[in-house]
């Protein structure tokens, strides 16, 4: 069923035209990623279709009874309220059918002595009525679906009472977030709803919002979140519209095959039409070749000629390169505990690291776990609470703060740079500005009028200036568009120097990162791959340490000593009795693993038969839950088959140093 439909809309300022054409549907369960550069107008079309700004042409229809819900980038909840009393008020209406449900209940008890009586028949069908529209709100699940919503976005039972504006302002977002998916919406629209986010809630929110009930048109700078969420992206650019089926990963090659495809069907209608003026200009005069050079003429006007394929506007172009190669060894932590100079307690300790020349880590965590901390007590701008840290034979470093901030505000762009290589000419660092799209008046700008991109990309043209061969970088994507972003990226790739960084964006990492370093308070866990290796390997570790705490089997010690003289009957007597207790704990194991994995066999069987008759249905609600519980099912069943192979090898290594109880 088509939602929303949008027919040749335009939006024009005077005699500048911001996007013409634009043309699209909304369906039902659409998930939809709504993506092109700043001021491209993706912030105008979504108002338009909120009705707050106008159309200079077409129009934008609306099923009947349509309900729209819209959460702006920077909003925030302001209310006199508790957290709790905030997410039932969007319930007020089904609380007070709940009530009533409760009155209806209470007459229909009191006319309960005389079934027969027409009072009686009036109070059981009020009773049957209001029932069933409880049930078609799910009436009853208000409370559950509240505590489920307030604890993906970090809000727990400790935190219900706390008044909202006792709330720092992130919090206060997160919570608008929190109510609006509690609401019943047909359409969804998000601005930049990851904002304020850490990576668990991230992760909470997406698998959220593939279950959501309603259609969903997001726009967000989350590349990794676009990637798990939208199913289509449609693309402002060059003042209209592009329609991509697929996620965002999808949208970025078949965006490139597009253009490319676009370029070889120009180029091939060009060399036409040059081999066809060029006949007609040879042949036209000839009184021989005069009708075909006429003929070659008309077809010349025929031809509908296409337009020159459009490039994305310039991005920057940058380029990081090592000076010269450091040692293999080029940063260790040894038991290094780390935590803020006026303060005595460490707040992480036992951190261990052994960074080797072009590997890549990133440095994930908690927010508050002293990420930044560790990077600076590396760097020795702080002193560690504990350990140490070496710095490998010819290792040069160059760091980015996240702070962009930290550049002098009193220094134009080009002193920026020109400062910190005064022995360099000024066409050279000002054609290095240029690739970092500082051109023209744009260079003798204020550092304190620059915005936080703008900061972000000249703190980057002094770090790519510097040549060092090992980069730390503190959230280097932050302040970053897209396409900047990207193009980092690539930068960064093509770096033939070490990386250690800070980052929380998923997809950043997936594409830089050869390891992964986790720290928590007590320590840090090095993963051997990339962010989605990360997870599955954490979630991994995660199931095996649940299955093991209830299904550890014995360890067998085989080595035994020599009986005493005088003592041998009992010795071997107790020796037996021991041998006989751990072999039965062994079977068991074996079998208790084994039934536990002939269960999960079974209810994964089950879940499939579920899911297709969910299918057959469209059940969306149903198909997320299935899903989300077959996948919890089958990481079970792993760990069930390691736990049985675990017990089956030991269970064989002691029948062959036993073989009495082969019989």
């Amino acid at each position: 069923m088509i939602l929303l439909q949008a027919n040749q809309v335009s939006r024009r300022f005077a005699d500048a035209t911001l996007f013409e054409d634009v043309s699209f549907s909304i369906q039902t369960n659409d998930r939809i990623a709504l993506v092109g550069r700043n001021g491209t107008g993706k912030s105008t079309l979504i108002k338009q279709i909120m009705g707050e700004e106008p159309l200079s042409d077409g129009m934008i229809s609306r099923a009947k009874g349509l309900k729209v819900g819209y959460l702006e980038q920077h909003v925030a909840i302001d209310s006199d309220r508790t957290i709790w009393n905030e997410m039932l008020n969007v319930f007020q209406d089904t609380l007070y059918l709940r009530d009533q449900a409760q009155q209806a209940a209470e007459q229909l008890a009191l006319e309960a002595d005389n079934t027969d009586s027409k009072a009686y028949e009036q109070a059981l069908e009020r009773y049957d009525q209001l029932q069933e529209r409880l049930k078609d709100k799910n009436a009853y699940a208000i409370e559950s679906e509240i505590r489920t919503v307030l604890h993906g976005f970090r809000f727990y039972e400790e935190d219900y009472d706390r008044p909202v504006q006792s709330l720092s302002g992130g919090q206060k977002t997160r919570l608008a977030l929190a109510q609006i998916l509690l609401m019943d919406y047909d359409l969804l629209i998000l601005d930049e709803p990851t904002n304020h986010l850490d990576m668990e809630t991230l992760a909470w929110l997406e698998n959220y919002l593939l279950g959501y009930q309603g259609a969903l048109l997001i726009v967000s700078h989350d590349r990794y979140f676009l990637d798990k969420v939208a199913k289509q992206v449609i693309e402002l650019r060059h003042n209209t519209l592009h329609i991509y089926k697929g996620n965002y990963s999808y949208y970025l090659k078949e965006k490139e095959l597009r253009l490319e495809q676009e370029f070889k069907l120009y180029a091939r209608q060009q060399d036409e039409i040059a081999k066809l003026e060029d006949y007609v200009r040879r042949n036209l005069a000839r009184a021989s070749t005069t009708k075909m050079a006429q003929s070659r003429r008309r077809k010349l006007e025929k031809i509908d000629r296409l337009e020159k394929p459009k490039q994305d506007a310039r991005a920057p172009r940058i380029q990081f390169s090592a000076r010269k190669d450091s040692g293999d060894r080029v940063l260790e932590a040894s038991n290094l505990a780390i935590g803020y100079p006026d303060l005595d307690e460490a707040i992480a300790r036992n951190i261990n690291m052994d960074l080797r020349r072009q590997e890549a880590i990133a440095i994930v965590g908690p927010n508050g776990i002293g990420k930044t901390t560790y990077l600076k007590t590396l760097l020795g701008r702080l002193e560690p609470k504990a350990g140490h840290v070496s710095i490998g034979t010819g290792v040069e470093i160059g760091y980015y703060e996240q702070n962009v901030n930290s550049l002098n505000p009193n220094q134009t762009v080009l002193e920026t740079l020109w400062s910190a290589h005064d022995s360099t000419d000024e066409w050279v660092v000002r054609s290095i500005l240029g690739s970092f799209l500082f051109s023209g008046e744009t260079v003798e700008k204020k550092v304190s009028m620059l915005s936080g991109g703008e900061k972000a990309r000249l703190s980057l043209a002094l770090l790519a200036t510097e040549h060092d061969n090992t980069l730390l970088l503190d959230e280097p994507t932050n302040h970053l568009d897209i396409d900047s972003k990207e193009v980092l990226e690539e930068a960064l790739i093509e770096y033939d120097g070490t990386l250690l960084f800070v980052s929380h964006d998923r997809y950043f990492i997936n594409r830089i990162a050869t390891q992964v370093l986790e720290i928590s308070p007590d320590g840090a866990t090095l993963y051997l791959g990339d962010y989605d290796y990360y997870l599955a390997k954490k979630a991994e570790l995660e199931q095996i340490e649940a299955m093991t705490q209830t299904t550890t089997p014995a360890k067998i010690s085989t080595n035994t000593k020599p009986a005493d003289t005088g003592g041998t009957a009992q010795k071997s007597y107790e020796e037996s009795k021991q041998l006989g207790r751990e072999h039965r704990k062994l079977s068991q194991a074996v079998d208790k693993a084994w039934e536990l994995n002939e269960q999960l066999e079974t209810q994964i069987e089950s879940l499939h038969e579920q899911l297709a008759a969910a299918a057959e249905t469209n059940d969306q609600a149903s198909l997320f839950d299935l899903h989300t519980e077959l996948k919890r099912i089958e990481s079970e069943q792993l760990v069930a088959l390691d736990t049985w192979e675990h017990a089956s090898l030991e269970l064989e290594e002691f029948l062959e140093n036993n073989p009495e109880f082969n019989r």
